[in-house]
């Protein structure tokens, strides 16, 4: 089960890769009466996807709007960025937190939570479609699947990404089931970075840094991850 595409392989576009796959894989579970196991669902997506990137690459320079555009409609058909920005603001976004506050207080926090689901979903497709363009080089190969033994609507799919090294990279989809039988992404591994912690560590340390103010965290973080992003291309490329 391998997919091979022929330009470079960056760490960012590693990233990126695993997460539009993995996020957009869903489209497919969705075309089907049975919803696929998480190891077909992450399968399936790979050739659509690595379609999708070769075919912007001979548009992207005159109409990038276009390519981000397509990527955005994937994974807004298949994520819940609202889901996954409370997750990234943690315990500012918390049931608890909610409870203790007046209305206005809630209400507020309603309010920040669309902001920064806005300012993430952007981030997200913006960064990593960008990503994925100078993904290349390289050969995927789906493994094997991990259920939870405690809950098998819990699984892990493993994959690995074959670059100019001799060892590949591995990637840990972490999924789930939901009540209408889909897999979705709930977290992603990169040979042992964990992306989902990553991100809340982020959050939590620009909170601290701005004394909880979260309207001035929500309105830095664009700024603050497409600098990481740029500094990683840069790693990557040295």
């Amino acid at each position: 089960m391998r997919s091979t595409v022929n330009f470079a392989f960056p760490w960012a576009a590693l990233k990126a890769l695993a997460l539009v796959l993995s996020m957009s894989a869903l489209t497919h579970a969705r075309a089907t009466e049975v919803p696929m196991g998480p190891g077909e669902v992450v399968t399936q997506a790979t050739d659509r996807i690595l379609a999708i990137v070769q075919e912007a690459k001979g548009y992207f320079d005159t109409d990038p709007d276009r390519y981000f555009t397509a990527i955005g409609s994937e994974l807004d058909a298949v994520v819940d960025f609202r889901g996954f920005a409370r997750g990234v603001m943690g315990d500012y976004a918390s049931g608890a937190r909610y409870r203790t506050l007046d209305e206005a207080g809630r209400e507020r926090l309603k309010s920040q939570l669309n902001d920064f689901t806005a300012v993430l979903r952007d981030n997200v497709i913006r960064t990593y479609s960008r990503g994925l363009l100078a993904f290349g080089g390289s050969q995927i190969e789906v493994g094997e699947t991990e259920f939870s033994p405690d809950n098998n609507k819990v699984a892990s799919v493993i994959s690995y990404v074959s670059g100019e090294g001799d060892n590949p990279y591995v990637l840990k989809y972490q999924m789930g089931q939901y009540r209408d039988g889909s897999w979705k992404l709930r977290n992603l591994i990169i040979e042992n970075i964990n992306l989902g912690e990553i991100y809340r560590g982020q959050f939590a340390a620009s909170a601290a840094d701005f004394d909880g103010d979260l309207d001035r965290v929500i309105a830095q973080w664009d700024q603050t991850q497409s600098e990481d992003e740029a500094e990683g291309d840069s790693n990557a490329s040295e």
